[in-house]
């Protein structure tokens, strides 16, 4: 499947003018560290992405700021 503009979200796209306090979900952080959703949770297992917060039980966002952070200190993810 070839990515075309019409399948990025939006707040990836504008993903460095987001302001630290924004939540972004789930397709974002696939496209932002470019892999799969189960990828996405093994980091978060291991640490290296903040754990996400739970909007409702099964709905879940991370924080602009620490996703920020996080990316900074593990420049090889």
């Amino acid at each position: 499947m070839k990515l075309n503009e019409t399948s990025i979200p939006e707040a990836l796209k504008n993903f460095d003018d987001l302001p630290d306090s924004a939540q972004v979900r789930l397709p974002v952080l696939t496209g932002l560290y470019g892999c799969s959703p189960a990828t996405i949770w093994r980091c978060v297992k291991a640490g290296i992405i903040p754990q996400p917060e739970k909007l409702t039980p099964r709905t879940s966002s991370w924080n602009v700021g620490k996703l920020r952070k996080a990316r900074n200190n593990n420049q090889g993810v």
